[in-house]
């Protein structure tokens, strides 16, 4: 993998001779975030040297360079998912070459369906901490330690610091935001009402399909991280028996305004 990093990592170099200190990662529906930055370079998936293109309606797929007031931004408009049928190391290859363009920052965000009864459908969530119930792990295998140790200390998985900073910012801009624990499955189908009983048991707040991943190999090659869901649905006998990939996106796009406006104020103030 080190040498597949290295191609795309040279190619990108030289095609935008650009280094960007924030990697953004943008969830189902959350993909006009890419309008706040002041675009130099977009690059899609399909022209990206060992890059897997997304297959999910609601993520574009393209990587947009730019700026965001003086800070240099690179962010996935689209992301790639295990139930998609790559691999993990697929799945989390762009986090390795955002870490060798220059990337020291990476922000996540998800859509989710939310478990804690003081949620409701739209809310932004904050994740501070996660739950790897993935079936594959994106660590297995032989470790090359040019990427990171074999046995990564996940006790932050997302960064403290900028988990203050965002509450901070949030309550300056008025918006309300929770703070929980985001907990991933393989998926693709949503979860059946069994299901999100067990990830509330487990003492997660939210459940999706993406991220957990990301974060991993972000945290073995010493990356700071943070991370919002918005959850798009709930796990409840109310609501399960409607929910729809239409659904989620729509939910997605109504809370986006906010999760656009509390990215943007971190980037441009941590």
């Amino acid at each position: 993998m080190w040498e597949q990093v290295q191609e795309t990592v040279s190619f990108i170099k030289e095609k935008t001779r650009f280094t960007p200190e924030y990697g953004v990662i943008l969830g189902s529906g959350l993909g006009s975030f890419t309008d706040d930055i002041k675009i130099e370079f977009t690059l899609p998936y399909s022209e990206i040297p060992n890059f897997p293109v997304s297959t999910v309606q609601g993520h574009k797929g393209a990587l947009v360079f730019g700026t965001i007031g003086t800070k240099k931004v690179v962010a996935m408009q689209g992301r790639f998912h295990y139930y998609e049928g790559y691999s993990m190391q697929e799945v989390t290859f762009p986090v390795r070459v955002m870490k060798y363009i220059g990337v020291e920052k990476l922000i996540v965000s998800n859509a989710s369906g939310g478990v804690n009864p003081n949620f409701k459908v739209g809310d932004i969530m904050i994740i501070k901490d996660q739950v790897n119930m993935m079936p594959e792990h994106p660590l297995r295998g032989t470790n090359d330690e040019r990427f990171g140790p074999r046995f990564v200390n996940m006790s932050e998985p997302y960064s403290k610091n900028m988990i203050s900073k965002a509450q901070d910012l949030a309550k300056n801009l008025n918006i309300d935001v929770k703070l929980g624990v985001y907990l991933g499955l393989q998926g693709p189908t949503y979860e059946t009402l069994a299901e999100y009983v067990m990830v509330k048991n487990v003492g997660s707040d939210c459940v999706g399909m993406s991220t957990v991943p990301e974060v991993i190999v972000a945290r073995h090659m010493e990356m700071e991280t943070f991370g919002l869901s918005v959850i798009t649905d709930m796990g409840d006998e109310d609501s399960i028996g409607s929910i729809t990939h239409d659904e989620v996106l729509e939910a997605a796009k109504t809370a986006e305004p906010k999760v656009r406006i509390l990215i943007k104020e971190l980037i441009l103030n941590y």
